[in-house]
């Protein structure tokens, strides 16, 4: 069987993290994962960058840094992964979910401006599958109503909107370093901060609301409690392991959009005939190749075709089901406006193996299995 996923190894990782362990400093924010913080400020120029735990605690740091609480609301996609909006469910916002633009399959910024009232405090954009959403017009509406944006690139780490990298363009962004993402370390997370002025704090949130940051920078003789926070560091083994998959970052998208870009020429054929849809990048817009998918007629197609695939040795997979549908969607939160693209889009996509070093035939014969099935 063909797997969906391999997390990403390059062949070092244990070294570094042997290196870790001599050097007797497990817990967070030592020597790798001053590294990695390094390289993450450098390479996407970056005000502050911090490593957490996962993106869903990047993702609460966001909230408790932008202060979103009970009254407030925060727009977001339904077709996201459940942390987005947890993160400010927890401080008690309302979620108001709006429909996305089939093409991207990303937030779409005419449908934010409906959602926004008197009570909005935040935006949450999601770059799906790496790709770029329309920041400038995101950016402009915040700017017209004073809100937060935070950027959810969980998936889009390399990638670029306009020459900018995500995650830099609103004030807060996120990325995630789970073993399904292009650079990993099993479960782990980054915060970038675009806001000189939520620097100090986030330092404070993430050591459990003490300045101990400070004090170990030699700033204050001993540390206190200061502020609500929680234990949002990633430690030092993890952080070891992510050095070298961010050394070899470029290497890796490399690997990975040589696959992106075999699945799509290949497959472009079917989608001109109109039997399936492929991913659209816009113009000015860089992705990352995180996934590559197609889009079948219907849920019924695409059930038939993952069959198919999987009999054959391939295995394909779903994404989201959209979060105003769900249970907690429906406590939480409600969908604005109408829902013309989210559930109907979401039920037609099927992403494809795509990983780093997935050999060229075992692409090629997911490619064969899925003009078979159109051809029949």
């Amino acid at each position: 069987m063909i797997p969906f996923n391999k997390p990403c190894h390059i062949g070092t990782e244990l070294d570094a993290m042997k290196t870790s362990l001599e050097q007797k400093k497990l817990s967070g924010n030592g020597p790798f994962g001053m590294k990695c913080m390094s390289w993450l400020e450098h390479h996407l120029d970056c005000q502050k960058a911090i490593l957490t735990p996962s993106c869903t605690a990047a993702l609460e740091m966001t909230a408790l840094l932008t202060e979103v609480g009970e009254g407030d609301e925060v727009i977001m996609p339904s077709y996201t992964f459940v942390s987005t909006a947890n993160a400010f469910a927890l401080r008690g916002a309302s979620i108001r979910f709006v429909d996305i633009s089939p093409d991207t399959m990303n937030i779409d910024p005419k449908k934010i401006a409906e959602a926004i009232t008197e009570r909005t405090r935040a935006i949450v954009v999601v770059h799906y599958a790496g790709v770029p959403c329309d920041m400038d017009a995101i950016m402009n509406l915040a700017d017209d109503h004073g809100l937060w944006i935070i950027e959810d690139a969980a998936q889009a780490l390399m990638s670029s909107y306009k020459g900018r990298s995500l995650g830099t363009i609103g004030h807060m962004g996120t990325f995630s370093f789970h073993e399904t993402k292009n650079y990993t370390c099993g479960e782990g997370g980054a915060l970038i901060i675009n806001d000189p002025s939520l620097v100090e704090r986030a330092e404070i949130l993430q050591e459990k609301g003490t300045d101990r940051s400070q004090f170990m920078k030699g700033m204050v003789d001993k540390y206190t409690w200061r502020d609500i926070g929680s234990s949002y560091l990633l430690s030092e083994l993890n952080a070891a392991y992510l050095s070298v998959q961010l050394e070899n970052a470029y290497a890796i998208n490399e690997n990975r959009m040589h696959t992106w870009k075999l699945y799509h020429n290949r497959l472009q054929p079917l989608a001109d005939s109109g039997k399936i849809s492929v991913p659209a990048i816009p113009k000015a817009c860089e992705h990352n190749a995180h996934m590559f998918y197609i889009k079948t007629r219907d849920d019924n197609e695409r059930t038939r075709l993952i069959a198919y695939l999987k009999e054959n040795g391939v295995m394909a997979v779903t994404h989201y089901v959209p979060l105003h549908s769900s249970e907690a969607g429906k406590k939480f939160g409600k969908f604005i406006g109408n829902d013309e693209y989210t559930t109907a889009e979401s039920e037609r996509i099927l992403r494809l193996p795509l990983y780093y070093g997935i050999k060229k035939e075992d692409v090629e014969h997911a490619i064969k299995l899925i003009q078979q099935f159109y051809e029949a």
